[in-house]
């Protein structure tokens, strides 16, 4: 496994796990999963070396975090277990409360560290920040993050908490590379990090998928998924599956290795199995040529997938025949 040492929260893996699937009836949620799959995920990635698990207040509505807790065990202090406040009504007494609240269920002093889930689009960071000073203040916090916030906005934040806003938690991987442009420069520069959710934007960069196999359930309303962003991306799925076969590993480990062989970034890929999180900590030794690396970015960069608006009106032509 490789580490980012990181301000106020310790070592981190570059692979972590995210643990939205943990509270969510949609990922086999029920009566058994928090000591049985749960248990068992979480007990392989510490024996791996996996010290981020990141969780938060709306998975589940805090189940994730007390399912979490309780894999944890006596290691949940040890580890860097991060969480997330979503930021509806996010005045300092609001975050302290709930911060608390967070704390309770993953049965931690302190939160090594929290987050904001979302940009509040009428509350500002000036607003918001000061109750996530207080509780780096107190001691009830190791660093204060942010997510899904642009490069602009978490400027702001950093100025609003008159201390480093430690990390950014984004939406980013091959097939959704817009953090290279600003956030990893500005992590790199600054020694903050960028936390990659949806690193194998679910499952289309594992290279199995495409016009002719395509996926069920949610993905199917995935506008990666569509007839035409498959078409688009074939090139970028096939420079993974060249990667792969030059560098012994499967598409979707190559795929997490370019994210974590960028400067101050990490990964949170979740895992449904054992299995799967064995395979994605894998990805932690795969080293990748400068070459390779440089056609993976090139071809992320190149992908160009249609909006939206399209997607749907090709659904709906699909779907009626036309």
């Amino acid at each position: 496994m490789k580490y980012l040492e990181v301000d106020g929260v310790g070592q981190v893996s570059r692979i972590g796990l995210g643990t939205w699937q943990f509270g969510s009836r949609e990922w086999g949620y029920g009566d058994g999963y928090a000591s049985g799959a749960a248990h068992d995920i979480v007990q392989r990635a510490r024996a791996l070396g996996v010290t981020l698990f990141d969780t938060a207040e709306v998975y589940g509505l805090g189940k994730s975090e007390r399912i979490l807790a309780e894999a944890l065990g006596d290691e949940r202090a040890e580890v860097a277990v991060a969480s997330k406040i979503f930021p509806v009504a996010p005045f300092p007494a609001v975050i302290k409360q709930r911060e608390r609240a967070s704390a309770r269920r993953l049965k931690l002093d302190r939160i090594p560290l929290y987050q904001v889930h979302q940009p509040n689009p009428v509350i500002p960071d000036s607003v918001i920040m000061p109750g996530m000073r207080d509780l780096l203040d107190e001691g009830k916090i190791g660093a204060a993050g942010v997510s899904n916030y642009s490069l602009q906005r978490w400027q702001k934040a950093d100025a609003a908490l008159g201390r480093p806003v430690i990390s950014n938690q984004v939406h980013f991987s091959l097939a959704h590379p817009e953090a290279l442009d600003d956030l990893v420069p500005f992590a790199e520069r600054e020694n903050r990090v960028v936390i990659a959710y949806s690193p194998l934007a679910q499952g289309l960069l594992g290279g199995k998928y495409g016009v002719d196999n395509r996926p069920g359930g949610v993905r199917a309303v995935n506008p990666l998924f569509g007839t035409e962003n498959l078409r688009r991306i074939e090139p970028l799925l096939q420079t993974l599956r060249d990667v792969a076969g030059e560098v012994g590993a499967k598409p979707a480990q190559v795929a997490l290795a370019w994210l974590i062989s960028l400067p101050g970034v990490v990964a949170i890929p979740g895992a449904s199995s054992v299995e799967q999180l064995e395979f994605n900590v894998a990805a932690a030794e795969v080293e990748l040529p400068a070459e390779s690396r440089d056609a993976l970015t090139a071809a992320a960069r190149a992908f160009k997938p249609v909006s939206g608006a399209r997607f749907l009106t090709d659904l709906v032509r699909e779907k009626v025949g036309f």
